[in-house]
């Protein structure tokens, strides 16, 4: 990337290690209804036309009017546009009254880039849930650490049916219009579903892909105090897991800990005794991390980059019971 003559940048800014508020209730936004207008916007990498008309169909569907943000298809470099105009495009959606959700339309690259330029007096006055994931867990964490803002880590509706089937659509519509809390059972088909400590927490679930979290520690990351932590990983590499842990072990945020709740990790499937890892399998390296902490692990939740993945309210109180194998959340909306 070779930019040319730019405004300057409303993104530098230098965040450090902020500490969310730990008291009081989250700020939720009311549940969806037939006839509520919603936004379609890219702060990531670019999706294809085909794959959001996909998303805009099935929200249509669901008696909502969609609307897509002025730069989706933008290009530069791996991500959707520029960052002030994908940034642009997640703040008309926030400070818009008549938009009551905003639906990423994919992951990949970018959201880390303008986490601090949300426009977070907008989000205050007008609540609304941000739906997505991976990459996205930056802005999850940003809201919260700024808003205390209830967000939904849940697939991006612009996967096909080879990503997507109906109960996992179906789960994602009733996060979103109904206001049950969400409760997941651990799936012993998970690789992380070894890795458990048994006892019951509470505490607000924070958390999403473990990249995020460790690029973030320095860096805005808000306070885990009292929190139970959510986490999961896609592309496999043992030592970039162990490394992801470690920075955020060494950077301090996981004193305080109440819980640790593990989705999934993919692309370590079958793959237990890496010789070049030493015979060490994934769960080692998480019992490694998580296992001395003396508060309960709870793994293998469906809830990351696999296929049918799970919606899971973030920035909501959570029970999770590493003894029963089941992660209870508060919904995002009200």
């Amino acid at each position: 990337m070779h930019p040319s003559s730019t405004p300057p940048d409303p993104l530098n800014t230098s965040a450090g290690l902020r500490p969310g508020p730990r008291t009081g209730s989250p700020l939720r936004a009311p549940r969806l209804r037939p006839g509520d207008r919603v936004r379609i916007v890219s702060p990531s990498s670019r999706p294809s036309r085909r794959d959001v008309e996909r998303g805009a169909a099935v929200l249509a569907s669901w008696g909502l009017r969609v609307e897509v943000g002025d730069h989706v298809f933008d290009q530069w470099g791996p991500m959707a546009g520029r960052d002030w105009d994908r940034l642009a495009d997640l703040n008309a959606a926030f400070a818009d009254p008549g938009v009551r959700a905003v639906f990423a339309t994919r992951g990949g690259a970018g959201a880390y880039r303008i986490a601090d330029g949300l426009d977070t007096d907008a989000v205050r006055r007008d609540p609304k849930p941000l739906i997505g994931f991976s990459d996205v867990t930056h802005l999850h964490l940003a809201l919260w650490r700024e808003c205390r803002l209830a967000t939904v880590h849940g697939p991006f509706l612009t996967h096909g049916d080879d990503v997507l089937d109906s109960g996992t659509v179906q789960a994602l519509r009733h996060a979103l219009t109904e206001t049950e809390p969400v409760t997941l059972h651990a799936d012993p088909n998970e690789v992380t579903e070894a890795v458990t400590v048994d006892g019951t927490a509470t505490g607000v679930l924070i958390g999403g892909l473990l990249t995020a979290l460790s690029t973030e520690a320095g860096a805005g990351l808000p306070s885990l105090d009292g929190a139970i932590l959510f986490l999961e990983h896609p592309m496999g590499g043992l030592r970039n897991v162990d490394r992801a842990l470690t920075q955020l072990r060494r950077s301090g945020v996981l004193n305080g800990l109440r819980g640790v709740a593990l989705g999934q990790f993919f692309g370590f499937e079958g793959d237990v005794t890496a010789s070049q890892d030493g015979g060490w399998s994934i769960a080692d390296v998480l019992i490694e991390h998580f296992g001395g902490l003396g508060i309960p692990v709870l793994g293998g939740l469906p809830v990351g980059h696999r296929n049918r993945p799970a919606t899971l309210p973030l920035g909501t109180e959570a029970i999770l019971d590493g003894t029963a194998g089941t992660l209870t959340v508060g919904s995002a909306v009200t």
